[in-house]
């Protein structure tokens, strides 16, 4: 599976932006989807993830309530809608996908089989 993320980008504390993620999946139902950020000097971590039909989503306590994850199955496509964006929000974003229609429940367990090649988001005081 190849992941190509897009979106990311420069904007002010309290804007928006909207990360998209085209997989290349021949059964794209057949995965969970997420997207993890890294920020300079810290490891990765996990941001949202979405189960195969949209119907669960999970998010890191600090990006709930600002942000949206979505899928578009006929597209092969995950989203990440960010809003009231922090500067504690800009790292590099990826997209990530597991080999399971579901998300684990506790989502330090969500481990990804493959990963996009990220992409920057900066949020400027």
């Amino acid at each position: 599976v190849q992941l190509q993320a897009s979106g990311g980008g420069l904007v002010q504390a309290g804007g928006s932006l909207r990360l998209s993620c085209a997989a290349s999946a021949r059964t794209f139902t057949g995965y969970a989807m997420g997207w993890f950020r890294q920020a300079p000097g810290k490891e990765r971590e996990f941001v949202a993830a979405i189960n195969w039909n949209g119907g669960s989503t999970y998010y890191a306590d600090s990006v709930k309530g600002r942000f949206t994850i979505s899928r578009d199955n006929a597209e092969n496509s995950v989203y990440l809608q960010m809003n009231s964006l922090k500067p504690d929000d800009t790292a590099v974003y990826y997209c990530a996908a597991r080999r399971d229609p579901q998300v684990p429940r506790t989502t330090t367990l969500f481990r990804p089989d493959y990963w996009g090649q990220g992409t920057q988001v900066t949020v400027s005081s």
